[in-house]
């Protein structure tokens, strides 16, 4: 059976416009298209514009998926299932979120007094689950599964004086990764702090330190982007190379 434009459209929700716009960049060809210029699509092409679609809401760009969709050896059913994985983590963040406003709101009427466990359960959650989606892959390779788990454990336990603690180690340790930027020394007592404040902020969800662990740790910060980022945003840039450096002398 074939369709029209038209009913391609209706189908799928996608405008003809689009349809025409994915022709020409070779995304999405018609099965054929008559003498006088009408485009007709078979349902391989409905098939192909479903996986195209899928691929956008992974948020991948139209020539990465056009790459995708003529490399013989993709995997769809692996990327369909890391794209479940992170749907549900991300229902997962948002529940949790829902339910710690809920409470909130219950108890600014008084019908509901929310326990400081509760108050920042939420905060711990949504944080492992943006971890989760960002690192969560890269750290399961490096660590294993138990690993991930026992930490993820550690930190959902922690009690709201660990918890604020915790945020105001590595608060410190960006102040002062801040200031040795200015003038770094390796020797110097604030590279040690320095060490000292990461390994500290590290054993909030750590089960136990590894000083060889801790290395490998300091290594990912500068060979993904993303870790770097993380450090190089809130310090300074330099900041994740220079955390690398003093963690490999100290640890």
């Amino acid at each position: 059976m074939l369709y029209s434009i038209q009913k391609m459209s209706q189908i799928s929700g996608v405008s003809g416009r689009t349809l025409r716009y994915y022709d020409e960049l070779g995304l999405l060809k018609p099965k054929e298209i008559s003498n006088v210029g009408y485009r007709k699509y078979s349902d391989a092409e409905v098939d192909k514009l479903q996986q195209i679609l899928l691929y956008k809401q992974m948020g991948l760009k139209l020539e990465e998926i056009k790459t995708i969709l003529e490399n013989p050896d993709f995997d769809l059913k692996q990327a369909l299932e890391k794209q479940k994985k992170q749907l549900l983590l991300e229902r997962n963040r948002l529940q949790q979120i829902i339910e710690t406003v809920e409470k909130t709101l219950e108890g600014m009427k008084g019908k509901y007094q929310m326990t400081n466990e509760e108050k920042f359960k939420g905060l711990k959650e949504e944080s492992i689950q943006k971890n989760e989606e960002k690192y969560g892959q890269e750290i399961r390779q490096k660590y294993g599964e138990e690993v991930v788990q026992v930490s993820n454990k550690k930190y959902l336990n922690l009690s709201e004086d660990e918890f604020s603690d915790m945020q105001v180690t590595e608060s410190e340790l960006l102040d002062k990764l801040t200031t040795y930027l200015s003038q770094p020394d390796i020797n110097q007592t604030l590279a040690k702090e320095i060490f000292k404040l990461h390994k500290k902020w590290l054993q909030f969800s750590w089960a136990t330190y590894q000083s060889d662990a801790h290395k490998g740790v300091a290594m990912m910060y500068v060979m993904d982007e993303r870790f770097t980022a993380y450090y190089d945003n809130r310090a300074g840039v330099g900041s994740a190379e220079a955390l690398n450096q003093i963690i490999q002398y100290y640890a």
